[in-house]
């Protein structure tokens, strides 16, 4: 299991981790800054210059995830992970590839008031830091925005901790207690067992009567993503993507649909590719999708978007799949890609 203890600079994150494995048995400290401060030393500086925040890099991420797990593997019993996490789509990312691992995480935030936390960061030491002091400081008031606008989805899901007129040991105390009696609940999060092959993908386009494709948004992976998922052993592409509907929105189409893109995703380590379908679901009448029902642990949302709009939302692989996709729907032909580019 893991506690995930969340909040924004100068929220005791660091101090009330130390406490909290002096009361939790058989836990464990892992600081995900140390991950940030090997790569320092692995990657190139031109690297480092292309992202203003370590947590940007995609390898940090992975690494953040592989080095937990590892050390629950060594050592079992409780991660006590301090860890900022203010970006919705890198919680998904890192918790998903944890839940995908079979690994529990309770997330919890520590939450003072934005007073009390200026004021302790401007009361922090940080004069052995090399850049000086106005720097850092400068840098931790320009995340206090950011975490602001993050408040909505964090008090959403975790159990908050009002740290502004307590010391980090009753925080832990709070903590520990929160964790015991399940207050700070497993993290709702949809376990997806990561592939040890290439796998065969079918999703499925839905459309309004705008013409607006239907995207859902997993709590699992970052990106949005069309209806669909992982053909079973056995069963036909469309039949999954049929299934996959009546899954993941409560509406069941009444045929198989029409096959519209057949594309490639090449192996790019750690992850396996595979291929990737996309079929027209045809029009979803306003009556229906009235009657779209998510499931809670698996996504998070779903919209009708037009194609400008679905590229500021799927990831690039994705948008490219979708962009070919509606070309073959308007000529009534089927796009066969190779990472998303026409072949043959």
């Amino acid at each position: 299991m893991i506690v995930w203890i969340n909040g924004s600079f100068g929220a005791g994150k660091t101090s009330t981790a130390r406490e909290l494995i002096d009361l939790i048995p058989n836990s464990t400290l892992f600081d995900p800054e140390l991950v940030g401060g090997a790569l320092r030393h692995l990657l190139p500086e031109k690297r480092w210059e292309e992202v203003p925040d370590v947590q940007e890099l995609p390898i940090w991420r992975r690494l953040v995830v592989d080095t937990a797990a590892a050390l629950l593997a060594e050592l079992g019993g409780v991660l006590v992970v301090p860890m900022t996490l203010l970006r919705q789509e890198y919680r998904d990312e890192v918790f998903g590839a944890l839940a995908a691992r079979r690994i529990t995480v309770r997330h919890v935030l520590l939450a003072p008031d934005e007073t009390i936390l200026r004021a302790r960061i401007a009361a922090r030491d940080v004069s052995g830091t090399p850049d000086g002091e106005q720097r850092i400081r400068r840098w931790a008031y320009d995340h206090i925005e950011p975490y602001r606008a993050a408040l909505p989805w964090l008090t959403a899901d975790a159990h908050v901790v009002d740290t502004g007129r307590i010391s980090p040991r009753q925080a832990a105390e709070r903590i520990a207690q929160a964790v015991s009696t399940g207050r700070a609940a497993p993290c709702d999060i949809v376990q997806t067992p990561e592939p040890t092959a290439e796998t065969l993908a079918a999703g499925v386009l839905l459309f309004d009567e705008a013409g607006r494709v239907l995207l859902v948004d997993p709590t699992y992976k970052p990106g949005w993503e069309f209806p669909g998922g992982v053909v079973e052993r056995g069963e036909a592409p469309a039949r999954a993507g049929v299934r996959e509907v009546a899954e993941e929105l409560g509406i069941e189409l009444p045929r198989p649909p029409r096959l519209l893109v057949v594309d490639w995703e090449a192996p790019v380590p750690p992850r396996f590719g595979g291929l990737r379908l996309l079929f027209d679901g045809g029009l979803l009448p306003a009556p229906e999708a009235a009657r779209v029902r998510l499931p809670g642990p698996e996504l998070r949302a779903w919209r009708f978007v037009g194609e400008d709009e679905a590229a500021g939302l799927l990831p690039p692989g994705r948008y490219e799949r979708l962009r070919w996709a509606l070309r073959a729907r308007e000529q009534g032909i089927v796009f066969n890609l190779e990472a998303g580019v026409p072949v043959g």
